[in-house]
Order: C-alpha cells, then sequence, then structure tokens
C-alpha cells in the first residue's frame, strides 16, 4: 500500500466501532483504501454486511472531515512522524499474528519489524525493590540484544524504560496520539526512546488519552513481544490484563516473586499460581530466547575507606536517604558524605533514585 493509500486507511480506522477486523475484512473486499473513503453506505453495506449505526457513523465521518486523510498525512509530516499498516513489510511480525492487530500503527523511531522483544510490565504504585529489578532486568535484557516493550507509564514500565535504554532498545507504546506526552513528565523520556528505538501508538497526533484506549494498548505491548515479564503488580493491575493477553497469544509470561507481605507483589503471586513461570535473574529469561551469556568475573572497582563504610550499609532493593545512611554508620558520620556518595555513583557503585535515596547498583 503506497503512502496515499495509507492516510486513507488512517482516517477509515478513526471510526469509532470499525475495528481492525471490520477494517481487515474491507480491504480484502476492495484493497483501495482510497474508494473505500469514497464509497456510499450502501456500497460499503454490499462489500461487508455491518449494523446501520456503524455504516452511519461512517458516513457521518466522512462528511463532517472530508479531507481527514490529508490533514492526518500534513500532521504526521509537521511532527515526524511514520505510519505503516499491516499490508506493510515494515509492520511487526509478530503483532500480525495477534487475534487483532492495529489495522495501522503510527510511529517515531525506527520499528524494526524482526526484532526480538520481551515486554516488562507492572504497577504505576512500585515498592523500590520493584523500581531496582525493573531498572536491572530492562538494562540486562537490552544488553544482550532483546528490544524491551513497555507502556510508557508512571511506576514500573517507566523503570523498565529507563533500564533499556543504558544498554540498547526499547520500544514505547502509547494509548494516546503518537505526538502526546502521557503522563507529560515523561515528554523528554519519550523523546530519548524515539532516538533509541521507537515510540509506538495507534491513534494519530492529537488524540488524548482516554480510559478505554489503555486495554488496547495493552494487546499491542504483549503482541509485539514473544515473552510478557510482570515485575510488579498488585492484585487488581492492569498488568495483569497485559499479562493474560499475552497469555491467549499463546506467548510465555513470566513474573518475579516478591514478599508474601506485599501487596504490590500480590498480582505477580497470582500468575506464578496460575503458571506463570517464576524468574529471578534476567538470565532466566535470556535462556528461553537461546540466548547464553558469556559469564565474565565481576571487576571489583577498588573503594576508599570511607567509599566502603557507605557501601556496606546500602542494601539492592532499600535505599536511604543521606541522613540515614549517617544515621547507619559506625561513627554515626562523615564530613565529605556528599561527595563520597557522587564518586561513588562516577564509579557506578550505587544509584540515586527521585528521591534522592541511594541503593547498590548490583545484587551480590
Amino acid at each position: 500500500m503506497d503512502a496515499k493509500q495509507d492516510f486513507y486507511l488512517a482516517a477509515l480506522s478513526t471510526c469509532p466501532g470499525l475495528g481492525s477486523r471490520r477494517l481487515g475484512a474491507l480491504l480484502e473486499s476492495q484493497p483501495d483504501a482510497e474508494a473505500l473513503w469514497h464509497m456510499s453506505a450502501q456500497e460499503m453495506y454490499h462489500l461487508v454486511k455491518m449494523p446501520s449505526g456503524l455504516l452511519e457513523a461512517l458516513t457521518s465521518l466522512r462528511q463532517a472531515n472530508p479531507d481527514l486523510p490529508k490533514r492526518l498525512a500534513d500532521a504526521c509530516q509537521r511532527r515526524q512522524v511514520h505510519l505503516c499498516t499491516l499490508q506493510d513489510e515494515s509492520y511487526p511480525y509478530l503483532l500480525k499474528e495477534i487475534f487483532s492487530p492495529p489495522a495501522v500503527l503510527y510511529y517515531r523511531g525506527a520499528l524494526m519489524p524482526k526484532a526480538r522483544r520481551v515486554a516488562m510490565v507492572g504497577s504505576r504504585r512500585f515498592s523500590p525493590y520493584g523500581e531496582a529489578l525493573a531498572l536491572e532486568f530492562g538494562e540486562q535484557l537490552a544488553a544482550a540484544g532483546l528490544t524491551v516493550v513497555s507502556g510508557a507509564a508512571r511506576g514500573i514500565d517507566t523503570r523498565s524504560h529507563r533500564g533499556a535504554l543504558k544498554t540498547g532498545r526499547t520500544v514505547a507504546v502509547l494509548g494516546c496520539g503518537i505526538d502526546v506526552a502521557y503522563p507529560p513528565e515523561n515528554r523528554r523520556l519519550l523523546a530519548e526512546i524515539a532516538e533509541q528505538g521507537a515510540v509506538i501508538s495507534e491513534y494519530g497526533p492529537g488524540v488524548q488519552p482516554l480510559p478505554a484506549f489503555f486495554p488496547a494498548r495493552n494487546r499491542i505491548i504483549s503482541g509485539l513481544s514473544a515473552g510478557t515479564l510482570v515485575v510488579e503488580a498488585a492484585a487488581r493491575s492492569g498488568s495483569l490484563i497485559t499479562a493474560e493477553m499475552a497469555l491467549n497469544e499463546g506467548r510465555e509470561v513470566y513474573a518475579l516473586p516478591g514478599s508474601v507481605f506485599s501487596k504490590t507483589s500480590e498480582g505477580c503471586h497470582h500468575l506464578i499460581q496460575q503458571g506463570a513461570k517464576l524468574v529471578t535473574k534476567p538470565g532466566e529469561i535470556l535462556t528461553d530466547f537461546g540466548i547464553v551469556q558469556e559469564m565474565l568475573p565481576k571487576k571489583r572497582l577498588k573503594m576508599t575507606p570511607e567509599e566502603r563504610k557507605v557501601y556496606q550499609v546500602l542494601s539492592f532493593e532499600h535505599p536511604l536517604s543521606a541522613d540515614e545512611i549517617l544515621l547507619s554508620l559506625p561513627d554515626g558520620e562523615m564530613p565529605n558524605l556528599s561527595f563520597t556518595l557522587l564518586q561513588m555513583e562516577l564509579k557506578g557503585l550505587i544509584l540515586e533514585n527521585e528521591l534522592h535515596a541511594y541503593r547498590r547498583a548490583e545484587r551480590e
């Protein structure tokens, strides 16, 4: 399908209730999307029998927006957004296999249709434990050559993307228009993802996020990926919807265990009880993907006596503020703590989170 046809198809896909399956059926009968756009309701009904309400909606859409295909093309050009359809070679192979693949995909960056991808999802409300593991798994899975897919939401999604950006590719799937930054604080993150991977949406420029868009978005996250890892999820987390979609498509589902006292791990524990694969290290997922990691000995950076004191009071999963570090030190004081923490960050020994608390960068 040529570029002009793509935008006629994109315009048709904006009709509420049409859906990718009905649109696909129309295209089977009439592959010319421009011809479909200009058809009368009666002509379209003869191609594919559809409810009268849907035919009326299509007629109203075209009457109210006769130049919609051109406006979509112009908006994409201004915002440097690309478009691909199910008929294009650039459409991701695995996504084509799901029950209801999007008829069109808007994207920024590079799609890489044959890339090997793993989804990472989790709750917006997360614990320091979940944050640490999202960053670790994202970084190591991307370093091994997998593309990490997530939804750019607050919480675990954001940490998964950030971890992956340190070492490789990541893909963000939006539940809003391709040019809309949601949540707003992730605007810079999405720009970085577009440069190093891809930002994807089935919604065109300017479409604002709505609650109904996110479950639909989740089918794309799981559909792009050979496996889905649930990092941390409460009992009613939306991440469980993504996991269920992955299972329905015959894809592998992984879950990280947490404390039995942790509400933020209840969803993961439920998945494990239902047959999801319990994982504790990125290498366990890589083994399923047939990726053999070369086990190199860890390089131990030399630490000053002050750095060693700080390192000994820190852990991987429980960040401490500077005041808490001071209280935990044997002598309760360290004149140059800020400088010591900075040097340890530069050496890659510790990480600072958004609350200015510190933890070890690696598990022992």
